[in-house]
């Protein structure tokens, strides 16, 4: 299994192109499969007197609107063409959530070949009509939502014309960051039992390890916000993870991947030179003399593992030995051919 390693830039730019590209860097350099913005229109994403989520106001101006906050760290299209170019440069896959009809045709215009659908967007119906039209591979976040609107979400994006082994479901809590016990990481399977589709998890939690934890339990997808440095202003900086961390955690992930191997269970060829040396075999207890019935008096098991296997005992016990034997040698039966074994 390969895990789609979303590093999510989102709004931690600040609204600088510079910014933007270091934070690609920082993707590149962890090894992400992809780096993912945020793709609005202050005007169509929100009205004029909305108010910051608390995480908003602790982190930024709390006297700054919403709106205001949002508007400085808009994208425009010539900016959108300039990330993509460098991110085709660098060799690692553009994305950018879209939270508007609009910004939807941008970036489908761009040529975008997965739409991310963010968490508030699961009950926008039109947005989601519109997005499932494309007929492109989704990935959709579930935060806030219960399994009913997941299930709606999904019937009208396959109804629009998305095919259901396109889109893959993101368990999430939109909390920044999220307490450890409202993760809940066990309703990412409950959807995937429930809707028999491809999961994984956009973690807003503070650390790597339940992102790690995703990956064990089956997540195909994972999505991490990072930033350059934590303190930068901005609403998203302090719920981020720094590049060392992005490059952990994906470093993690990956070896994650190497460890699942196949579900064939046998040895494992770093391991099968220690059979010989951890296994046992039959030897003998005692000096055993030629012709002597073995039995428990005169057999033991010891290592090493290279002599008859103890699960022979049944057919060694009672046997006639057919050489003299030191205490400790292996014991040798005779095959068919009579020879030894």
């Amino acid at each position: 299994m390969s895990v789609f390693f979303i590093a999510e830039a989102g709004i931690n730019h600040n609204g600088s192109v510079e910014l933007a590209k270091q934070l690609i860097d920082v993707a590149c350099e962890a090894g992400a499969d992809a780096v993912k913005f945020q793709t609005f229109k202050a005007e169509n994403l929100l009205s004029k007197n909305t108010q910051k989520a608390d995480y908003q106001k602790k982190n930024t101006d709390a006297s700054e609107s919403q709106f205001d906050m949002i508007k400085k760290l808009e994208l425009d299209v010539d900016t959108h063409k300039e990330l993509i170019a460098y991110c085709q440069e660098k060799d690692i896959m553009f994305l950018s959530t879209p939270f508007d009809c609009e910004s939807i045709d941008l970036l489908s215009d761009l040529k975008m070949q997965i739409f991310k659908i963010a968490s508030g967007e699961i009950t926008n119906l039109p947005y989601l009509r519109h997005i499932g039209s494309l007929g492109k591979r989704v990935i959709l976040s579930t935060g806030m939502s219960s399994l009913k609107e997941v299930g709606e979400a999904l019937s009208i994006l396959i109804n629009a014309g998305t095919y259901k082994d396109n889109i893959t479901v993101l368990h999430a809590n939109t909390m920044y960051p999220t307490p450890k016990e409202d993760v809940n990481l066990n309703a990412m399977l409950t959807i995937q039992k429930e809707f028999s589709i491809d999961i994984g998890y956009s973690d807003h939690t503070l650390g790597i390890e339940v992102s790690i934890a995703a990956v064990a339990m089956g997540a195909s997808c994972i999505e991490k916000h990072f930033t350059l440095d934590k303190t930068m202003e901005g609403p998203d900086h302090k719920a981020s993870l720094e590049p060392k961390e992005l490059k952990e955690l994906v470093s993690s992930i990956r070896n994650i991947e190497k460890a699942f191997g196949s579900s064939e269970k046998k040895p494992s060829p770093s391991e099968s030179v220690n059979i010989d040396i951890s296994r046992k075999s039959i030897v003998a207890k005692i000096d055993i003399r030629k012709g002597d019935v073995l039995d428990e008096r005169n057999l033991s098991v010891k290592r090493p593992g290279s002599g008859i296997s103890p699960m022979k005992w049944d057919e060694v016990f009672g046997s006639i030995a057919i050489k003299n034997y030191a205490a400790d040698d292996l014991i040798y039966l005779l095959d068919a051919a009579n020879k030894e074994m």
